[in-house]
């Protein structure tokens, strides 16, 4: 056992990690494939090592029964998927551009809208040693608030952005900022959201030092698409440029990017090969279709460092 960034005296295996928000099917012109970004997360945590738990709801109909044997054939805990008897299982028309750049639309008023607060929920987020949120799950009143209180209970929180219009309100997206002891977001919001709360600045890592100073967070991660991401940790900056590869599409490469990030700093104390291991898997994932095909951790190695 050894210190890691995150989790101190902590073996690999013994680590648990909670996310909460939605679980979808994401519907492309070809077919369906599973999808919603803290599940995509906690399936590349899983994938990895570390033991991934999901917190949700799903529709008592035949698309929320296919989800449930997915996350069970990905060795997902869902103790704490409720199967909701009058909300439909989410689906979301995925439409990719021509750089297999993914644009959403989400159906509203779904099951997991509906997360309502349970004793074991909050159990088993007090017991979990990180909690990833992230914003789509803040869009209805009810699992809003669910997450106000699972942010209150977690040992640690992780705030995944994901802005997708029309689904959310920026000064929401501050407040739970507020709360999160680690953020990550990509460029994009990066620059939309340090706007919205008055940043001067015009270079990323000034807006990122804007945020990390008006949040008081220690943590922050911002993904730049085929330009590798940045890890800002009390300051001290980690940088990867990216990858090349051929983009099939970038549905899920940022999940499990951050799944990938949050398991090298919860079982490793290098920031540096962190970021370098977590943008390898998100453009291994870029380079596959859909969010969550089977990377081996060998894989990555000989992605990384092809003989």
């Amino acid at each position: 056992m050894m210190n890691s960034v995150l989790v101190n005296h902590k073996a690999k295996a013994d680590i648990n990690i909670s996310c909460f928000g939605e679980v979808l099917w994401d519907c492309f012109p070809d077919g369906k494939r599973v999808g919603g970004a803290p599940l995509n997360v906690c399936v590349r945590l899983n994938s990895l090592g570390i033991k991934g738990s999901m917190i949700s709801a799903v529709g008592d109909d035949q698309l929320g029964h296919e989800l449930l044997a997915f996350i069970d054939e990905r060795g997902v805990n869902r103790d704490c998927i409720a199967i909701n008897p009058v909300k439909s299982t989410s689906t979301v028309e995925v439409t990719l551009d021509k750089n297999g750049s993914a644009s959403y639309e989400i159906v509203a008023d779904t099951a997991w809208d509906n997360v309502a607060l349970t004793d074991n929920i909050i159990r088993q987020v007090k017991q979990a040693d990180v909690l990833v949120f992230g914003s789509l799950i803040g869009r209805s009143s009810v699992s809003l608030a669910t997450l106000t209180e699972l942010v209150e209970a977690a040992n640690f929180t992780v705030f995944d952005v994901n802005l997708r219009a029309p689904h959310y309100h920026i000064d929401s997206i501050v407040k739970l900022m507020n709360k999160a002891d680690f953020i990550k977001l990509n460029d994009d919001e990066l620059y939309e959201i340090a706007k919205a709360m008055g940043s001067p600045f015009n270079s990323l890592e000034q807006n990122l030092d804007f945020i990390a100073t008006q949040t008081q967070t220690q943590y922050l991660c911002v993904t730049k698409g085929s330009h590798g991401a940045l890890l800002s940790i009390d300051g001290q900056k980690f940088y990867n440029s990216g990858y090349l590869v051929n983009v099939v599409d970038t549905v899920g490469a940022g999940d499990s990017f951050l799944g990938s990030l949050l398991y090298q700093l919860c079982s490793d104390n290098n920031p540096q090969y962190a970021i370098d291991f977590a943008c390898a898997v998100g453009a291994m994932v870029a380079q596959s279709a859909g969010a969550t095909p089977v990377l081996t951790i060998e894989q990555i190695n000989a992605f990384m460092q092809p003989a």
